[in-house]
């Protein structure tokens, strides 16, 4: 359903550029000649965002046919945007430069996500800027009452999201309908809009396909938060785990690597299906991050994190005998739709998923969990301002949920998914229950989840609803 109303909302705050971009490699003459009718692409995440919102667009991407190096990001420091913009764009431009040597492209696809459409509107206010772009795509983002540059421009709203009345005029507008403001970047009805605009016909799926071998490749960046800074001086080192518990297989990492300023790590050899840590090791703590497992080579990887005892982190209640979380999702988590399209996020089997923290207007994707009042109670019925203030804005909801630590890791936590519209299918991990920090109050364990923004064609019924796993085909 096409849809043209204007509508203008607040500009969002941002100020100051580190800009790094996914490091590709060149295209070799037989991709061009094989994928001569298309073009690579770069996407611009919004405030707070970086590649994660496009990891799975990627995947999908590669899944019909594209190859990696035509799939590129371009991070920044959103919070920052306001006083940095002409050194943003500046980045930008040489990232698209770059891109089209790279590729021997002559034009790229530009798509925008949020703020990410602010600086992408303000590109292609540059003539020559938007000579090199051949199509554009605004996803939930800012309304223009022209073609931005006047180029062919594809704008997606979500009927939940943040421009629910927006529009592109001259543009192909469409609205998502029950969903929100990050599923605009990252649900497979917004990728077959896409691909059909960059290519001209329908994709032959929209799911992430498994590669054929087996192997696949795990790349990404480690980086703070929001900032998109490389962890300079950190090492990524990855475990392979046993999904049942959580815990690694093997005290040896499969891989180690010394990460710089640009946060770099990878490509990592792995096995699709199998589950891994991916930890950040730095003096003073390690930051243990858990992943859903890959059946496709996944390059977009974000350790997001925070000065060991700084940050959004260091907000929480930090004792040695409890376990804090942080559960991420690149779709927002519902808790108040009347109608029953709501998600359940199940941690040792208690939904966290309430009206109060998941309301259509809080667009929740990150969840802080821990004990509140170190009293070693669950209080799912705290109101917001319960909590700091950091840890409840947009995109960001904390709860109070006791969860028993040890150091080492005596037990394991199990967090079981069912998204909204998928059946009651149920997916998730399990993960260690590292203490927060240790008895001398020197050394931190911080625990991040990523679950995964869709489920795949995955049959779970193996799971017991207590976050215990027979096995996962897809």
């Amino acid at each position: 359903m096409k849809k043209f109303s204007y509508f203008s909302i607040i500009t969002l705050l941002a100020l100051m550029l580190i800009g790094f971009g996914f490091l590709s490699t060149p295209a070799s003459a037989d991709h061009q000649k094989h994928f001569s009718n298309i073009r690579p692409m770069i996407f611009v995440h919004g405030y707070t965002g970086s590649a994660q919102q496009f990891e799975w667009q990627a995947m999908r991407f590669a899944s019909n046919g594209y190859p990696q190096e035509y799939l590129n990001v371009f991070e920044y420091d959103s919070p920052n945007f306001g006083t940095t913009a002409p050194a943003v764009l500046a980045a930008l431009d040489a990232r698209i430069d770059a891109v089209l040597a790279e590729t021997g492209a002559e034009k790229v696809e530009l798509l925008g996500h949020s703020l990410g459409t602010r600086v992408s509107q303000m590109y292609l206010a540059d003539p020559t800027h938007a000579a090199k772009v051949a199509h554009y795509v605004n996803l939930d983002g800012f309304p223009a009452a022209a073609l931005p540059g006047g180029v062919p421009t594809l704008a997606l709203w979500s009927e939940f999201g943040l421009f629910p009345t927006g529009t592109i005029v001259g543009a192909d507008n469409y609205i998502l309908p029950k969903q929100s403001h990050n599923e605009a970047a990252t649900s497979p009805e917004s990728f077959a809009l896409i691909y059909k605009f960059f290519v001209g016909k329908a994709p032959k799926s929209t799911a992430v396909l498994p590669d054929r071998d087996g192997r696949i490749n795990l790349a990404g960046r480690a980086v703070y938060f929001p900032q998109n800074a490389g962890v300079a001086g950190a090492t990524v080192e990855i475990y392979e785990l046993n999904g049942e518990t959580g815990a690694r297989k093997h005290w040896r990492p499969e891989a180690i690597y010394s990460i710089d300023a640009t946060g770099n790590w990878g490509p990592f050899r792995a096995k699709a299906g199998d589950y891994y840590e991916l930890n950040i090791a730095r003096p003073g703590g390690n930051h243990h991050f858990y992943i859903e497992p890959r059946i496709r080579s996944d390059y977009f990887i974000r350790l997001n994190t925070s000065p060991v005892g700084g940050g959004l982190g260091a907000l929480m209640t930090r004792n040695p005998d409890q376990t804090n979380l942080v559960i991420t999702r690149n779709r927002e988590w519902f808790g108040s739709q009347s109608d029953g399209f709501n998600d359940i996020l199940a941690i040792n089997g208690i939904n966290i998923v309430t009206a109060t923290n998941a309301s259509l207007t809080h667009y929740t994707v990150a969840y802080f969990v821990y004990d509140l009042v170190s009293d070693h109670i669950t209080n799912l019925t705290r109101p917001i301002t319960d909590f700091p203030a950091l840890l409840n804005t947009t995109f960001l909801s904390a709860v109070d949920l006791y969860l028993a630590g040890a150091t080492p890791a005596d037990a394991t936590i199990s967090i079981v998914e069912t998204p909204r519209g998928d059946c009651g299918t149920m997916h998730g991990i399990n993960v260690p229950n590292w203490a927060i920090i240790n008895q001398a109050g020197s050394f931190s364990e911080s625990i991040s989840v990523q679950l995964d923004d869709y489920i795949e064609g995955r049959c779970d019924e193996k799971w017991d609803g207590q976050g215990h796993k027979g096995h996962n085909c897809r």
